[in-house]
């Protein structure tokens, strides 16, 4: 696996997530409740809109992006939502460790002491690597585990 950089998706550029979204199935499988086909309108007005949310591209070395995650403010700014993860088929194998990595780094620079996520039961590679990663699971419902990681240092 190729070392992954991370930017902020800083302003707003749906583009590659629309290159990065072309099926319905990976929209449904990062939003079920986004419409089908990707809605570059949609995404910037309901699902990223929110001047407090930033949204990260994840790019391999030649600079393409190839991954996508959301960091929502959860119950109160301490806290990251961690949310729309996406990294495409080629990027995978790895590619899930840097992208934990660099999204509790994110965090931590928007001043978050903690992160929490809802992870799909029925995706047990994901399962697996949040709970690798440290992730506590807080609850089951509905096919989705709830899970929360204090971020190293924030309580020092």
């Amino acid at each position: 696996m190729s070392k992954l950089t991370v930017r902020a998706n800083l302003p707003f550029d749906p583009a590659p997530l629309a290159r990065l979204l072309r099926s319905e199935d990976d929209v449904a499988l990062v939003n079920p409740n986004a419409k089908r086909p990707f809605d570059p309108l949609e995404w910037q007005e309901k699902w990223l809109g929110d001047p407090d949310d930033t949204a990260f591209y994840l790019h391999d070395e030649t600079g393409r992006e190839v991954g996508f995650f959301a960091l929502r403010v959860g119950i109160g700014p301490e806290v990251r939502h961690l949310t729309y993860v996406f990294v495409e088929e080629a990027a995978r194998g790895g590619a899930g460790e840097q992208l934990v990595a660099m999204a509790e780094e994110a965090a931590r620079s928007l001043g978050a002491l903690s992160i929490t996520l809802k992870v799909e039961l029925d995706n047990p590679r994901a399962h697996a690597l949040y709970l690798s990663a440290g992730y506590e699971e807080l609850s089951r419902r509905g096919g989705v585990a709830t899970m929360r990681r204090d971020l190293d240092g924030a309580f020092d």
